[in-house]
């Protein structure tokens, strides 16, 4: 029992606690642009929206999940557009960069995957931004689609009239709560189940091994950030494979996105975008000289 509430319950909270500031902050900053900033702000923001992935990308490089946690609370207010979104998804890494550097991982190949992961989010980044303003292009009732800040606050009930701290936080402790009961129930699957079930003949055969990897990648949980990074240090899995997993895996980020965003439809293509773009990009580094570098 003992052992369950240390590894169940109190790792779980304490991944949720993680994302607590980050949370606050979106929220806080969102708040802002809603009652300070106005409409002059969020202009010049959506001005600068072509090069969103640019910085997307950039930003997502810092380990954690609070940038993807943060990046989902900015889309769901349509403050980014989906290339910065899914940049950020795509680059971050979450667990994986402390764990290569605190196992002593030569720096040669730590810097060549980020690296990798950061040109992969520019590249589907800005093809994402591309294709929807050909969309919208095409269809007169494209805004139709989006939803500024303030739809997003009437939707969710955040009371704006009590003030941008007191909103802020009563937005955070709701989506707080939910996040740490998808990490409880997650780390409580781990405990019961145990990791070996990814060990096994499957993760030597091409495509198929990428694949799992890019699905096993939307659990939002950092623990499977951990798992892919571990394995491949340990030789059980490609770097390949490892990347197949680490693109599209954006921790409780993905989690945030699911649950805020309202347009069920163009949340699955989201899902959809970072799985094939972990599969193809996965599977392609294995045919690269990166797959070469040593891990030791």
């Amino acid at each position: 029992m003992h052992e369950f509430l240390h590894e169940v319950v109190l790792h779980g909270l304490l991944d949720s606690l993680k994302v607590l500031p980050f949370l606050f902050l979106a929220y806080l900053l969102m708040e802002w642009l809603e009652h300070r900033a106005g409409e002059k702000t969020e202009g010049f923001i959506r001005k600068t929206g072509p090069l969103g992935p640019l910085a997307g990308a950039a930003l997502g490089v810092i380990p954690q999940c609070g940038m993807s946690t943060m990046a989902s609370n900015l889309y769901a207010g349509r403050i980014i557009t989906v290339g910065t979104l899914v940049s950020v998804f795509l680059s971050t890494s979450d667990e994986m960069l402390i764990l290569l550097i605190t196992e002593k991982v030569p720096v040669l190949t730590t810097v060549c995957i980020l690296l990798y992961k950061v040109a992969v989010a520019l590249i589907v980044g800005f093809a994402l931004d591309f294709a929807v303003r050909q969309h919208q292009k095409k269809h007169a009732h494209a805004h139709d689609i989006h939803q500024d800040v303030h739809e997003m606050c009437e939707a969710h009930g955040c009371h704006c009239e009590k003030g941008i701290f007191l909103s802020a936080l009563i937005h955070t402790a709701k989506i707080f709560l939910f996040v740490a009961l998808v990490n409880l129930l997650l780390s409580a699957l781990v405990f019961f189940l145990g990791d070996e079930w990814l060990r096994g003949g499957i993760f030597s055969i091409p495509v198929l091994s990428h694949l799992l990897c890019a699905i096993i990648g939307l659990v939002p949980n950092c623990a499977v950030s951990v798992l892919l990074t571990k394995f491949y240090m340990a030789g059980y899995i490609s770097v390949g494979s490892m990347l197949a997993g680490l693109l599209p895996g954006a921790g409780v980020g993905l989690a945030v996105f699911v649950r805020m965003h309202r347009k069920k439809k163009e949340c699955v293509l989201v899902l959809l975008v970072l799985v094939l773009t972990g599969l193809v990009f996965g599977a392609l580094a294995d045919l690269l000289p990166l797959s070469l570098l040593p891990t030791a």
